[in-house]
């Protein structure tokens, strides 16, 4: 790898992680939020749910925008748009211009991805693998670090440092972006190539599934579910008949594995985000840990994410996506089964084994997942793909604060925790079968076939 494809991964991976840490970086602080603004779980729940609802939007518009408009244009704008968020967010008067100014925080990262990737597919065409594997460290493993980092903000200041935190990493991706990026050819696309009313028709049945997850902590909504599912028939009935469709349900219906990949990174991530944001409040609330502490402790989870990443990444250039699949599907299992050993006056030492073995499941599965989507899109579609690819983590992400609302509601105990485990374990065997079911393909040859 020579320098300029460094400092072109570099580039994107400074602004790839900034939608993933400011993801979870929140986590620790949500405690120190419902003091300040007078809110219980479930009403602090809306900050975690519309970031994901924005970022889940937001992810295959702006992966649709960079593909007609540009790759490099694409990503300055989401620079500037997180910029502009995160000075104003720590101004906020109120809670409802806090959930504000995360929406457009959540709208400018998510140009990051698909059009950082897009730029990756064409300037890069030998050892892909490891090339993710570097986004991936940035990139994934950033949502991993971000309760630790959470955690040390709050402890030295206050939740508006959580925001003012993101500018090194807007610094450093600008200037260099501005500098390797090639510049974008004349662009051909229009407004109008856009399907807005596919747009407008996902954006109502994505929040329409929002608002049923949401009520289950109430009871079961009949009326939601109804509209939901109707919402979604209306879409994917629509974009068929769409010759430019926002989202090929087409190419979704024809490639199974794409399809398979997509639902499983869903599970993958309601499972993860279940656990990243279900811990912190369980430390800070019943195991009785202050912010720096619960950092510390979540800090498990980045590191070992980080430490088998490089690894994970060779084994897939030599041997496929699906090993590194098999063996990430399985953690998953082992560590939200180690989840049941916590009890309320569990140590320290427990807590942190279980972490350890969550964090080397998110290392195989988020590099693994990438890997295994690009084996079957061609470079021509990665700047949707990708979009749709983060698209499945944000629906997974919006299921997963749904599950904590539900299990958490009012107040956070062991047991809850516990059932909160036993879910996970369960979604970790659904992903073992899938993963199975995935067909091995020779990473080398599926490049070739793909340029």
């Amino acid at each position: 790898m020579n320098r300029k494809e460094l400092l072109l991964i570099t580039a994107v991976a400074l602004g790839t992680l900034l939608n993933p840490l400011n993801t979870t970086m929140i986590s620790v602080a949500l405690a120190r939020l419902q003091e300040d603004f007078q809110l219980t779980f479930a009403d602090i729940s809306w900050l975690i749910s519309t970031y994901y609802l924005a970022s889940a939007i937001g992810q295959p518009v702006m992966g649709k925008w960079s593909d007609l408009f540009g790759r490099k244009r694409v990503f300055m704008l989401g620079l500037f748009l997180v910029t502009l968020s995160s000075s104003l967010a720590p101004l906020s008067p109120s809670y409802g211009w806090l959930i504000g100014f995360r929406i457009i925080q959540a709208i400018g990262s998510s140009a990051l991805f698909p059009s950082g990737m897009g730029m990756i597919r064409s300037q890069i065409t030998s050892r892909q693998a490891r090339a993710l594997g570097i986004l991936s460290i940035f990139s994934s493993t950033s949502a991993a670090f971000g309760p630790s980092l959470g955690g040390l903000l709050l402890h030295y200041g206050d939740w508006p440092l959580i925001f003012l935190c993101n500018f090194p990493f807007i610094a450093g991706s600008f200037v260099l972006a501005w500098k390797v990026f090639p510049n974008d050819a004349a662009s051909s696309g229009r407004a109008s190539d856009m399907d807005w009313r596919g747009v407008m028709l996902f954006c109502v049945a994505i929040f329409m599934w929002l608002l049923f997850f949401l009520s289950l902590s109430d009871g079961y909504s009949l009326w939601k579910l109804a509209a939901s599912v109707i919402l979604t028939v209306w879409f994917y009935r629509f974009e068929l008949r769409r010759s430019k469709p926002f989202i090929d349900v087409v190419f979704l219906r024809q490639n199974i594995n794409v399809t398979l990949i997509y639902a499983q990174f869903i599970l993958t991530n309601v499972a993860f985000y279940s656990i990243m944001f279900g811990i912190p409040s369980y430390l800070q609330r019943v195991q009785r840990m202050d912010p720096q502490q619960t950092g510390l402790v979540m800090l498990s989870i980045a590191g070992f994410s980080v430490l088998v990443t490089p690894i994970v990444g060779r084994w897939i250039d030599r041997r496929g996506s699906k090993p590194s699949l098999i063996v990430g599907t399985a953690c998953v299992i082992a560590g939200a089964l180690l989840l049941l050993l916590i009890q309320d006056d569990a140590s320290v030492f427990t807590i942190f084994l279980a972490l350890c073995v969550l964090g080397i499941a998110n290392g195989f599965n988020n590099l693994g997942m990438q890997t295994s989507l690009y084996d079957f899109v061609t470079k021509e579609e990665t700047g949707v793909a990708s979009g749709l690819f983060m698209t499945s983590r944000f629906i997974g992400t919006i299921l997963s604060s749904s599950l904590l609302a539900a299990l958490f509601g009012e107040s956070i105990t062991t047991a809850h925790l516990h059932s909160m485990a036993w879910t996970c374990a369960g979604l970790g065997v659904l992903m073992f079968v899938l993963t199975l079911r995935l067909p091995q393909v020779n990473r080398p040859v599926a490049h070739e076939k793909a340029g």
